[in-house]
């Protein structure tokens, strides 16, 4: 065998044991993001940059609580975690199922929200994605919320993942006001020896159709998960083990819709109802009942 070659094949050899290894770091990265944590949730306004005078910025909000982050699949190419809050008197506290973030590997596929409940589908080619994980954060009903792809970087003893990407509002700001419509996310997730830290820089966005978006304003963020014994959420973990095979098959109906590579349109309400006061009751356990449902939201 000429020497290049053995040059060659030895490069080769060694790309795919690097990439092998930092895949598997990058899972591990993820994963670490399961278990029992007390969270703490905190958002400040930064800077004014609306042109209203009358502009009257959100008020710092702070809010904590105890959270049972599940483990729903690990696969090659895909981590799903399950995010289950519990509230209320630790001996009996009430559990109710959070948000969900799932992880793909080199993922092509991308739902990007661009404003009152829409989300256009995007496609990328694989040298765009190449060696990233993507992103994908859900509603407490599984319909969609934000994502976006980027690497897993680990260096100097810290391991993190950036991404910016658009996001409807969440529940904090669209419940006191209606100002703006697009959160453009900073995103950072980032491992500590104690947890992880959820570091956000947002934009407050008005995106209308035809118009130049306008920043009206940005808050910094910081949600600290601090793990805890796993015995503080032993009652998440049994809601789970009773409810996951109900929520198994909600995931499997969005999915449908997913598969269809095709921009998504959602309702707020159908019959005075929103989406998540459906599927949360516990007579919604038929699951053609629930695909139904859930198609009934999509315009």
């Amino acid at each position: 065998m000429k020497p290049y070659l053995i040059v060659l094949i030895g490069l080769l050899l060694t790309t795919s044991i690097y990439s092998q290894n930092k895949k598997k770091t990058d899972k591990d990265a993820i994963k670490k993001m399961c278990g029992c944590f007390e969270v703490t949730f905190n958002f400040a306004e930064t800077f004014k940059y609306s042109k209203n005078d009358e502009y009257s910025p959100s008020k710092n909000y702070s809010t904590s609580g105890l959270e049972w982050a599940q483990l729903v699949k690990d696969s090659k190419n895909n981590i799903i975690i399950q995010h289950i809050l519990l509230v209320g008197n630790p001996a009996k506290p009430y559990v109710m199922k959070h948000w969900r973030q799932d992880w793909l590997y080199e993922n092509k596929d991308f739902y990007i929200y661009d404003s009152n409940n829409k989300w256009t589908y995007k496609k990328k080619n694989k040298t765009q994605v190449k060696g990233q994980w993507t992103q994908k954060v859900y509603q407490v009903d599984d319909s969609p919320r934000y994502e976006g792809s980027s690497s897993w970087v680990h260096i100097d003893g810290k391991s993190f993942w950036e991404n910016t990407t658009s996001a409807p509002l969440p529940r904090r700001e669209y419940s006191k006001r209606n100002d703006y419509n697009v959160l453009l996310r900073g995103n950072r997730q980032e491992i500590t020896k104690k947890g992880w830290v959820h570091d956000q820089d947002n934009f407050k966005i008005i995106s209308e159709k035809g118009k130049k978006d306008e920043i009206i304003a940005m808050e910094k963020g910081i949600n600290n998960y601090l793990r805890v014994n796993e015995k503080k959420c032993q009652a998440a973990k049994e809601w789970w083990e009773k409810n996951s095979k109900k929520w198994s098959h909600v995931r499997n109906s969005w999915n449908k819709v997913y598969s269809e590579n095709k921009d998504i349109s959602l309702k707020s309400e159908v019959q005075g109802k929103k989406l998540y006061e459906y599927l949360f009751s516990d007579k919604m356990n038929n699951k053609n009942e629930m695909e139904k449902v859930i198609f009934s939201f999509i315009q």
